[in-house]
């Protein structure tokens, strides 16, 4: 639950759908689960946006290729 005693649902899908739109808009993203750094990596190879890929023991960041 959050502040406001609502339950958080996190759609992994949608988070990880953003992170590939920001990164075609040039910036670097950052994901912390396999599960989204996964889909993120598919994404990006199905639409051919080249990136490098920086892994840490907590997460992995993805900065597009063209920087």
């Amino acid at each position: 639950m959050d502040v406001t005693g609502k339950e958080m649902v996190i759609n992994r899908k949608e988070m990880a759908l953003k992170k590939v739109e920001k990164i075609k808009n040039g910036l670097s993203a950052f994901a912390e689960s396999e599960e989204v750094i996964e889909f993120v990596r598919k994404e990006l190879r199905k639409d051919g946006v080249e990136v490098h890929e920086d892994i840490t023991e907590i997460g992995c960041w993805f900065i597009p290729a063209n920087q």
